[in-house]
């Protein structure tokens, strides 16, 4: 990981990609938590960022934060999004118990609409998972949202927890995003 000083604000980059040191969503001020690299054997993926509104260390920490929160993926190669729905619903369901799974059915259905939205990503793309208490997950490809925002803390925990939770789906990015 290096840092960068660019103009007074610092930004960090992480495999060649650079992300800002803080960014605003929902008029908070958001800063980089962590950065990570998902890859399967040598196949990278993407890299991604976690801001919250303050440091933490742990999925429990990071949801136990009032305010907005952000997942940020740059996409280092193309991706289906039938590929990207089958990861992040296969994510969720290792993370989460039956009776959480029914709950959150009817949700997933929709991260998959607003996922199959954006058709396949491309390299250099940017992806924000945006979570904000009163409006829910939108998702942004980008810059451009796709699908409507997806309500509950209870589900955006579950996207989450896809990352950084008890099983996550790279153990080398979750330390990545939470700074371990």
């Amino acid at each position: 990981m290096t840092l960068l000083l660019t103009g007074g604000a610092f930004a960090a980059t992480f495999e060649g990609v650079r992300f800002d040191d803080s960014v605003k969503l929902a008029n908070s001020e958001l800063k980089l938590n962590g950065m990570g690299i998902r890859a399967v054997f040598i196949i990278r993926g993407y890299v991604a960022g976690l801001y919250l509104p303050d440091r933490a260390t742990t999925m429990e920490g990071a949801l136990a934060m009032p305010g907005p929160k952000r997942i940020q993926l740059r996409m280092l190669r193309d991706a289906k999004s039938a590929d990207f729905t089958k990861a992040l619903v296969a994510g969720i369901k290792k993370n989460a118990s039956p009776t959480e799974l029914e709950a959150l059915h009817d949700r997933i259905a929709q991260l998959e609409g607003a996922i199959e939205s954006f058709g396949t990503t491309a390299k250099g793309d940017t992806i924000n998972l945006d979570f904000e208490p009163e409006r829910g997950l939108t998702l942004s490809v980008n810059g451009v949202r796709k699908g409507s925002a997806i309500a509950g803390a209870d589900f955006f925990g579950a996207v989450l927890g896809i990352f950084v939770g008890g099983k996550p789906i790279d153990p080398r990015l979750k330390k990545g995003l939470l700074g371990l």
